[in-house]
């Protein structure tokens, strides 16, 4: 599976944005997907996952609460909702994919190349 993310952007603090994420390749509702992010000199951190049919999802406590993670499998793309944003969600954002394991685990085997979004105080 091929991945392209998109939307982001610079934001004033308070903000919001969403980021979406569309797949090519093989079919995309039979991978779970999910969300990264990896801020200048810090390691990259997971932020969000969703299952096959959008029926789980899962956050990082960093986020939750202020992010929604969901998927449109007619579309084959995967969507970041994000408000309330903070400076320190300033990162670039990555969408994952993996077509086997629980929605709470972090082992992706697919990446797309990242978004920046840029959160000003």
């Amino acid at each position: 599976v091929q991945l392209q993310a998109s939307g982001g952007g610079l934001v004033q603090a308070g903000g919001s944005l969403r980021l979406s994420c569309a797949a090519s390749g093989r079919a995309f509702s039979s991978y779970t997907m999910g969300w990264f992010r990896q801020a200048p000199e810090k390691e990259r951190e997971f932020v969000a996952a969703i299952s096959r049919g959008g029926g789980s999802t899962y956050y990082a406590d960093s986020v939750k609460g202020r992010s929604t993670i969901s998927r449109d499998n007619a579309k084959n793309t995967v969507y970041l909702q994000m408000i309330s944003l903070k400076p320190e969600d300033t990162a670039v954002y990555y969408c994952a994919a993996k077509e086997y394991g629980l929605v709470t685990s972090y082992d992706f085997g697919y990446w797309g190349q990242g978004t920046q979004v840029t959160v000003s105080s």
